[in-house]
């Protein structure tokens, strides 16, 4: 059987969207096709220790292509006999492939998200990006816009395929069940809008938070429901006592992964108008919420930042809106309020739609296709 290396610095218990990426990815591989270089963390021996496949974690919080990296690496293709390698992140582990390949490893496989779009505008990490992608035989890519941005700059140095994250169909399910999340917030029966996502500027809450005034007008008794932690979250609250929206509006912070789907489902409409910003180099690259939420049975209003766009099939699943524009973001929430019989038919067509194309036995069987040489 063919057994992969996979070199990744992002490797739960660590906490992050690579991360999750990366697990959920390797836990559809046969087990004895496995064996993981990683930094490491804390609560990392528990973790590894339940684990069907070997990981091997480097002393460091921040795996880098250093030489101590690559012997580690080189070690591990000639103890378990590794043909093919992954790098978890193309940018910058990627720069170890030339060594692999020299230590017998036939085919290398490097991940993309978001960030390398950044990389790629910039002369200088443009330079390191394309010195990666020589190495590699695949360079994979979550959503078109990223190709876009990657293919002009990477151009035939190796093949660019389509690798985008899946959605847990299991756990994230139109039967999640909202009560608690409501009752813990005092939502009541209230018509709700969600958003999940950590509070950045780029992901938009403070638009939200913006045009609610115009969808209380139409919807006096609507609650909207801001699920998440982060930087803006003391901003986010000043805008909210500013406008006189405490009654209206609820922040969570912080909520954890296994309390995901029924804040999902505690809501009538998702709702996250992701923006691009600081030239592009603040960008979406697909934007997992929309698909999860879908997943939930719930429409999305998304914005147009990156490849949020592809998650949504426009008057289908949802909209895709100006995130610059307060009123053109309640407008769409408060016609699918209007309307909750169209709201749920967007959401029983959103399920569908995850399940055809974003369930991870779909991705799985994708990454199945690009590891083989």
């Amino acid at each position: 059987m063919t057994r992969t290396l996979v070199v990744t610095n992002d490797f739960p218990p660590r906490q992050g969207g690579i991360q999750t990426f990366v697990a959920a990815l390797l836990d559809r591989r046969p087990p004895d096709s496995l064996v993981v270089l990683a930094s490491d963390s804390p609560g990392s021996a528990a973790h590894d220790a339940a684990l069907p496949y070997p990981v091997v974690r480097r002393p460091t919080g921040m795996l880098l292509p250093t030489r101590a990296t690559a012997r580690a690496a080189v070690e591990l293709v000639d103890r378990f006999g590794c043909d093919t390698a992954f790098f978890g992140a193309a940018a910058p582990l990627g720069l170890l492939a030339p060594t692999l390949r020299a230590a017998g490893v036939r085919h290398l496989v490097g991940a993309t998200h978001g960030h390398e779009t950044g990389w790629v505008a910039l002369p200088g990490s443009r330079q390191v990006m394309q010195r990666i992608a020589a190495g590699l035989d695949v360079v994979t890519y979550i959503s078109e816009y990223t190709r876009d941005r990657l293919e002009p700059a990477l151009g035939s140095r190796a093949r660019l395929a389509q690798l985008s994250p899946g959605v847990d169909v299991d756990r994230f399910t139109p039967q999640a069940d909202g009560t608690a999340v409501r009752a813990r917030y005092g939502l009541g029966a209230a018509p709700v809008v969600v958003c999940v996502s950590r509070l950045v500027a780029r992901k938009g809450q403070d638009v939200l938070v913006a045009g609610w005034p115009q969808v209380l007008a139409r919807h006096p008794g609507a609650r909207l429901l801001l699920v998440g932690g982060g930087p803006a979250e003391a901003s986010l609250r000043r805008a909210v006592a500013g406008a006189g929206l405490q009654d209206s509006v609820v922040l969570t912070g912080p909520v954890g992964h296994e309390e995901l789907p029924a804040h999902y489902a505690a809501g009538d409409v998702f709702a996250m108008p992701c923006r691009t910003r600081r030239g592009g180099l603040d960008v979406e690259g697909l934007g997992m919420v929309f698909l999860e939420a879908a997943a939930c049975a719930r429409p999305v209003v998304a914005g147009t930042s990156g490849g949020a766009p592809e998650t949504v099939r426009e008057g289908v699943t949802g909209h895709v809106v100006d995130p610059r524009s307060p009123a053109a973001v309640a407008a769409a929430l408060t016609g699918l309020l209007d309307d909750p019989v169209r709201a749920r038919a967007m959401g029983t067509a959103g399920r569908a739609w995850v399940e055809q194309r974003w369930s991870w036995s779909t991705i799985a069987a994708d990454f199945a296709r690009l590891l083989e040489p």
